[in-house]
């Protein structure tokens, strides 16, 4: 069984939303931090992590995915405040949890 995330990441004025899918959410977040990844979100510093759902079904995960890309931003701004109403950074409350 393997392990599948969909997550919400931010710039530090929290005015971009990305949503992205992986399967591993530490080195993926580590990736756009880096800025390794090229494109949207090194174009717009997008390397905050503000939301995440997991899933050990890769379709499932995708269609989430597809399902929150497609969501009006009012939506995805409730989704994050319901799971992180501070906007933290959990990249790194992960990374202490490892």
């Amino acid at each position: 069984m393997r392990d599948y995330y969909v997550f919400i990441l931010t710039n530090k004025t929290n005015n971009v939303l990305y949503v992205g899918v992986t399967n591993d959410l530490l080195r993926r977040i580590n990736e756009h931090k880096k800025k390794i990844v090229h494109g949207f979100t090194s174009k717009y510093n997008l390397n905050k992590l503000i939301y995440y759902e997991h899933t050990s079904d890769v379709w499932s995960a995708l269609q989430r995915e597809k399902q929150l890309k497609n969501w009006r931003r009012s939506w995805k701004i409730d989704l994050i405040n319901s799971f992180n109403s501070e906007w933290k950074d959990l990249y790194y409350k992960l990374l202490e949890e490892c």
